[in-house]
């Protein structure tokens, strides 16, 4: 079976609770839930993964290169506009990486319309709520078959 590896990135355990205009009420475990039901119908396993801890995040990708995973997820939260650790850490995997985020990051303040990962991800999804999930799983699945 197809192993995908899902990052949440900084502050993503307090979905439900934080800014609600631009992330809506869902929790992460609810996220997680609809990830493994729709992996579960596409036939992939996916395997989540959450911290505030940037040098765990470089260790959890390590992790999946190591256990040569076939597609990242990541939304990285506002790592994603300055963590040069984490994107070298990306850079190291040899699979597909997805990009995604909740919000529109280009409809937002300025500093959120870069991403440091742009140029090592296979695409970007943004804008589209929980929905940016899912839409990432079917592209990752998408790509690896």
């Amino acid at each position: 079976m197809k192993k995908i590896v899902m990052l949440h990135g900084i502050n993503h355990n307090m979905f439900g609770k934080r800014d609600p205009v631009q992330y809506g009420t869902i929790t992460l475990a609810e996220i997680n839930g609809q990830l493994q039901a729709l992996g579960a119908e596409l036939g992939v396993e996916v395997d989540s993964y959450q911290t505030n801890h940037e040098g765990d995040m470089c260790l959890r990708i390590h992790q999946a290169f190591t256990d040569g995973v076939d597609a990242v997820l990541i939304n990285a939260g506002a790592w994603t506009h300055y963590s040069y650790g984490i994107r070298d850490a990306l850079a190291i995997l040899t699979c597909p990486i997805v990009e995604l985020h909740m919000s529109n990051i280009h409809a937002r303040e300025p500093f959120r319309h870069v991403s440091v990962f742009g140029d090592i991800v296979k695409g970007q999804i943004c804008g589209f709520g929980v929905d940016s999930y899912l839409l990432a799983l079917r592209a990752a699945v998408s790509v690896i078959r």
